[in-house]
């Protein structure tokens, strides 16, 4: 989760809540991809939990951060809980937990991505190796309790924590405890953004299987692939999950407008206060009926804060974004928007993954995405495994980056990050059976080693 948003200009209308999304649209030619990634501090030593302060702590690598890039720190009640490139770059920011996370910056290529990603890291481990302090790239804490979690001061988390009991069971594991790759593309209408709503929606259980890298939980097995994926499924169903609505008659901006307007808000920040509206919806605040707030109407900035705190498998703001996918290493981060812009920036492969996907149910689109986080790859939908959608998918996203050539520095096109997921089909298992594996055999059933083996 990146910074607030500032930006006062009052909304009075549901009329202008549609036109805000709508102004995402841009020409083919100005399309992007942002790429997201979290990953979990941990102290080499000992593998404990890294916690805000201290001399070795959170805020000490975020002012080690801060003097090596020289980017701007963004503050909460006096504490620094992130940094961004003014230049128009990236951002880092911290999850509830302390998972660590760059927000990426909009770029053209896969080869940009991964440029940015290696610095990132390379960045991270100059602040971090002094300090003691490791970075695993998992879906899901493999170790740590929710009571050994350490607790960052953003205080918006806090009104998040006090709330997520009240909706589901697996709140604040998910807050606390998990980690993910996202990957943001552009649509350049309302029609385009419809279909690579549906495509995403229908898709995004199997990169979840592509992606499965979260299988243990508290020095355990956890007896799934994907723990992250399944933590989301009773997180708060108010606003999580696959979004029929979106494959009916009539789906557009409006209607998705009407779906957030109903999805109960978390907090309206005015000044430097947070007010804890949680369970309230933004139709509430349109109306100036707020409890805490009376009479007080909306900004852009509450809209766009509001946005950012609805979780469903493709989120839309002024891009779309892809949210299935678990943490994992190098490599597979550089993947997930591989996939995603081989699939949506190529219009053949855009209709052919709409083919592939049209005639699910939202029944069945429903069973896949429960499916899937224990199953992984031997799910099942419309009488097909995961696996052979997959291998489908892949060659779709394969067709369009070659179509797309962008080419490396050795003339290499964006095919080339698609590998680890083509392995992943090629070997019929995930890195989450790989993981189980080497817990089972070569580790002697301890999880210690999985801080060496998934370190960045």
């Amino acid at each position: 989760m990146a910074r607030d948003q500032i930006d006062p200009t009052a909304l009075t209308s549901r009329d202008e809540l549609v036109a805000w999304l709508e102004a995402g649209c841009r020409p083919d030619a100005e399309f992007r991809v942002g790429t997201e990634h979290e990953k979990f501090p941990f102290h080499v030593a000992d593998l404990t939990p890294v916690p805000y302060a201290g001399p070795a702590g959170i805020r000490a690598m975020l002012e080690g951060m801060q003097g090596l890039l020289g980017w701007e720190p963004i503050v909460d009640a006096g504490e620094i809980i992130g940094l961004y490139d003014v230049t128009g770059g990236g951002a880092i920011s911290l999850e509830p937990g302390g998972q660590f996370e760059l927000s990426g910056a909009p770029l053209e290529t896969i080869h940009q991505t991964c440029s940015e990603l290696y610095a990132h890291l390379a960045q991270v481990k100059e602040i971090a190796e002094p300090l003691g302090l490791g970075f695993l790239g998992l879906g899901m804490s493999p170790k740590w309790t929710l009571a050994e979690t350490p607790v960052m001061p953003k205080r918006r988390y806090e009104i998040m924590t006090r709330y997520m009991p009240k909706v589901g069971s697996r709140g604040l594991d998910m807050m606390y405890r998990t980690c993910t790759v996202q990957a943001n593309l552009d649509f350049s209408s309302e029609a385009d953004m419809v279909k690579k709503m549906r495509v995403g929606l229908a898709l995004q259980p199997i990169a979840t299987a592509l992606f499965a890298n979260s299988p243990f939980t508290e020095g355990k097995p956890n007896g799934l692939l994907s723990a992250r994926s399944e933590i989301w499924r009773d997180t708060d169903n108010d606003r999580a999950g696959m979004l029929p609505f979106a494959f009916e008659d009539g789906f557009g901006f409006e209607r998705y407008v009407d779906y957030a307007l109903d999805v109960p808000m978390y907090f309206v920040k005015r000044g430097d206060v947070y007010h804890d509206v949680a369970g309230a919806s933004f139709r509430d605040l349109m109306q100036g009926k707020l409890a805490q707030l009376p009479g007080e109407l909306p900004s852009v900035s509450d809209w766009t804060n509001h946005l950012s705190t609805i979780f469903p498998e493709v989120r839309l703001k002024r891009f779309l974004e892809m949210r299935g996918a678990d943490g994992g290493p190098t490599s597979r981060i550089c993947a997930l928007p591989a996939f995603w812009v081989g699939i949506y920036y190529d219009a053949l492969s855009l209709d052919g993954a709409w083919e592939l996907v049209k005639g699910w149910t939202a029944e069945q689109r429903q069973a896949l995405r429960d499916a899937v986080p224990r199953e992984g790859l031997r799910a099942t939908v419309a009488g097909r495994t995961v696996l052979e959608v997959a291998k489908d998918a892949l060659k779709l996203a394969e067709d369009g980056l070659k179509r797309r050539k962008r080419l490396n520095w050795i003339g290499e096109d964006e095919t080339i990050h698609l590998r680890p997921l083509m392995q992943v089909v090629e070997e019929q298992r995930t890195l989450a059976e790989c993981l189980l594996d080497k817990f089972a055999g070569e580790w002697g059933g301890k999880i210690d080693p999985v801080f060496a083996e998934m370190a960045y």
